[in-house]
């Protein structure tokens, strides 16, 4: 992306402007949705719904925020986030064997899914690891990214071992070994942020986790996990905040944060030029005017 400062005779008083954040977990099943237009945001990575529902949202969100689905969460039999509330049935898929994981990739292919959601949440049932194993090599054999929640005892280590390409939370359930963080910064895992989720002990264990994944080259995206309790509809400046102290500043930071997308160029503007700080940025991006959206024609 580039930071750029519009200077041109004319123009008024000179602007610093930045492309739009992209929130890379969010469940917008569960939120007040139509409160993003105009907000930071230009993009959101819907990850685990009803996909025929986050189809209609993603249509009726277009051009001003782009949606990017996963489609369901794929799951053991019984597996999270099986029998929870606020989880429809059509944003679960049952896999027991192989074949079946081969089933899910191409039905997810056949939707335009961007990803394949898998959960592995060690307080109910799990994959095999035959059954994530194919998840994740279907997933690459499509062309698609593998991302999985991970929770529990030995959960992370698993998913980074069948080589999943993105934990969709930074693990906060234990502290990562040495070993397996090496693996996944080598690798080229993202960590979707989700730190604001948290409070107390699995907060510190989280930014624990994070520092040292980070401190090793890992990769990280700020990603809310929107619709996970009372969290911001749109920007999430705590969050931003907490990308600070597991270590981003400067062009890590803004990498993890603003979108790559040519259309997104320029979105935000400002009287201050962008700080290289999470608190400083959380302010500037609060206080940021967004220009106008132009419709496309385009789909979300």
């Amino acid at each position: 992306f580039g930071i750029s400062v519009s200077n041109e005779p004319g123009s008024g008083p000179r602007r610093f402007t930045a492309p739009a954040v992209v929130d890379h977990h969010v469940h917008l099943g569960l939120v007040d949705w139509r409160a993003l237009v105009g907000s930071p945001l230009g993009e959101v990575h819907d990850l685990g719904w009803d996909p025929s529902e986050i189809d209609r949202i993603g249509d009726e969100l277009a051009p001003d925020v782009r949606v990017r689905r996963v489609g369901p969460f794929h799951t053991a039999p019984g597996g999270y986030p099986s029998g929870r509330s606020w989880a429809p049935a059509a944003s679960i898929v049952a896999i027991e064997s192989p074949d079946d994981a081969t089933r899910a990739v191409v039905a997810a292919a056949a939707r335009g899914a961007h990803g394949v959601k898998i959960a592995l949440n060690a307080a109910m049932p799990l994959l095999t690891d035959a059954a994530l194993r194919a998840l994740i090599d279907g997933a690459h054999g499509a062309g698609l990214r593998a991302l999985v929640h991970a929770e529990g005892p030995g959960q992370a280590e698993r998913a980074i071992a069948a080589g999943a390409d993105v934990l969709v939370h930074t693990p906060w359930t234990e502290a990562l070994g040495e070993e397996s963080l090496r693996r996944a910064a080598g690798s080229g895992m993202v960590w979707i942020s989700t730190l604001a989720i948290h409070e107390g002990a699995a907060l510190e264990t989280a930014l624990d986790n994070a520092r040292r994944y980070l401190a090793l080259g890992g990769s990280m995206a700020y990603g809310t996990d929107m619709g996970n309790g009372d969290l911001p509809v749109g920007l999430n400046a705590r969050e931003v905040q907490l990308l600070g102290r597991a270590g981003l500043t400067g062009a890590a930071l803004h990498a993890a944060l603003f979108s790559v997308d040519p259309r997104d160029a320029d979105t935000l503007s400002h009287s201050t030029p962008l700080p290289d700080t999470a608190d400083a940025l959380a302010e500037w991006l609060a206080t940021a005017t967004r220009r106008s959206t132009t419709p496309t024609g385009e789909s979300a």
